[in-house]
């Protein structure tokens, strides 16, 4: 099994078609935008790995900008688009964002805000705290950033992975608001589901049943938002 910064280098085909399997009953774009409104909205979107938020986002947007740290992940997200729904992709580092101040109204970072933290190791909370300030200044005044994180892959209530406890605490202790949604996974049969979890989850078997359908392994996903003052 490749490690994810190998993945996320190397790997989009495969990683896409895992994350195409989330959702499947629709639950995410409902939820965002009963955080924000995005019609006609400036939005710059961190993390947009092969597109999947970005294809949701698009149609609603007024400008969108999807900013990844991988070509490799970006060229697949360009493709799978819809010319119809135009949209720029740049490559950008949550601790330098290539943007002007008072660039955006919103900006969204799914499953990829948490690097800035996790990354750093010990020092997580300084970088975390350095993309926290890179996101106020892109963002005008109350202008809203939302993150997306996973609770927990397998689990039916949420349960938040060790690695984010602490990222996840500290937002809350500084006044961000959150919520959380299942967003299942629906595989077509359990070889499927196999092959598609362990190549980026790791071997251990993840819980997951048999519908007549499919095959659904339970997701709980978090969101985060806070909206910046004047």
């Amino acid at each position: 099994m490749p490690d994810v910064k190998q993945i996320y280098q190397s790997f989009a085909d495969r990683y896409e078609a895992l994350v195409s399997r989330e959702d499947y009953q629709k639950n995410l774009l409902p939820a965002i935008l009963a955080v924000s409104g995005l019609e006609g909205k400036d939005i710059i979107e961190l993390g947009a790995g092969t597109g999947r938020l970005t294809r949701l986002i698009a149609p609603l947007a007024g400008r969108l900008t999807a900013a990844d740290l991988s070509m490799h992940m970006l060229s697949h997200g360009r493709e799978r688009l819809p010319d119809q729904h135009p949209c720029s992709f740049n490559l950008a580092n949550h601790l330098a964002l290539p943007y002007p101040a008072d660039t955006a109204d919103i900006l969204i970072a799914g499953w990829s805000f948490c690097y800035a933290a996790i990354d750093a190791e010990e020092n997580w909370q300084a970088s975390l705290e350095k993309a926290l300030g890179e996101a106020a200044r892109v963002l005008r005044p109350r202008g809203k950033l939302i993150l997306i994180e996973s609770l927990g892959t397998g689990f039916e209530q949420p349960n938040t992975p060790q690695v984010l406890v602490d990222y996840l605490a500290y937002l809350e202790m500084h006044g961000f608001q959150t919520t959380w949604i299942r967003t299942d996974y629906w595989f077509k049969d359990r070889a499927e589901a196999e092959d598609l979890t362990q190549f980026f989850f790791g071997d251990d078997p993840l819980p997951m049943w048999e519908t007549e359908g499919g095959v659904i392994v339970p997701e709980c996903t978090g969101l985060w938002w806070k909206t910046l003052m004047d």
